[in-house]
């Protein structure tokens, strides 16, 4: 079981590697900045397309109504804000937020291709620090990017902070297979199958090495429950998807 993070020290993980913690934004950038324009289709080869209906099961659980406000942190190529977007209309907003200036502006591309950037906004933000008033949110959503963030401690309280009294969070990231069998054939795939594609895909086999190796060090599903509830949610629970090898926790501003 993975553990919070270590605060007696000032390193932390980066994959399997301890690094300075102010390192560690750099290097997740440096990774991203890598496989910016080729991620949503080592998105699809990697998970088969399961990651779409895994990022639809997570709008359903949003319950997003027409007129609110979303904010989509680490939205990255803004797959999840194009929908949010739909969803609430011409009297709502959505925020796509992303650490990373190349994944943003990929996203930022591809949003005005499909003609959505009409009530979408595009902000460069660390989710340990977002610029955004107290209780201005009604929905927080962050799909696979939760386990890059240096203090998720830190992002989560942020996140609660923002978030309007009854507000959602859902947190869509890797997990731990429930399966022992499972776990060990995700294992198998993971470190031999990812850095493969990467290198033939993006020229970048070290970037997926990392990426795997972050899912492992990332904290399991009751763990993370925990960290939600730490933060000031309440009613919080999640659901596995495809074995485990993924979950979505929600967390309620209460």
């Amino acid at each position: 079981m993975s553990t919070h993070e270590n605060a007696t020290d000032d390193t932390t993980d980066f994959g399997f590697e301890r690094v300075r913690t102010e390192e560690k934004a750099g290097r997740v950038r440096e990774v991203f900045d890598s496989v910016a324009s080729r991620y949503d289709l080592m998105n699809d080869l990697m998970s088969g397309g399961l990651h779409r209906l895994w990022k639809r099961f997570t709008i359903e659980l949003s319950a997003v109504r027409p007129g609110q406000t979303v904010l989509d942190i680490a939205g990255g190529t803004g797959d999840l804000a194009a929908k949010f977007s739909k969803l609430v209309g011409k009297d709502g907003s959505v925020i796509l937020a992303d650490i990373n200036s190349a994944m943003l502006s990929v996203g930022r591309d591809r949003l005005i291709d499909k003609g959505a950037l009409n009530n979408i906004s595009v902000v460069q933000a660390d989710a340990q620090y977002l610029p955004f008033e107290d209780n201005s949110i009604d929905c927080i959503t962050i799909a696979f990017g939760l386990r890059n963030v240096t203090d998720k401690a830190k992002a989560l309280a942020s996140m609660n902070r923002v978030l309007k009294p009854g507000g959602r969070l859902l947190v869509l990231e890797f997990s731990k297979p429930v399966s022992p069998l499972l776990s060990k054939i995700y294992d198998t795939y993971s470190f031999s199958a990812l850095p493969a594609m990467g290198k033939i895909i993006t020229n970048d086999s070290d970037s997926y090495r990392y990426l795997a190796e972050s899912i492992r060090k990332h904290p399991d599903q009751q763990t993370l429950l925990e960290m939600v509830e730490d933060a000031g949610f309440v009613d919080c629970r999640y659901h596995n998807m495809t074995g485990g090898i993924v979950a979505v926790h929600r967390g309620i501003k209460g």
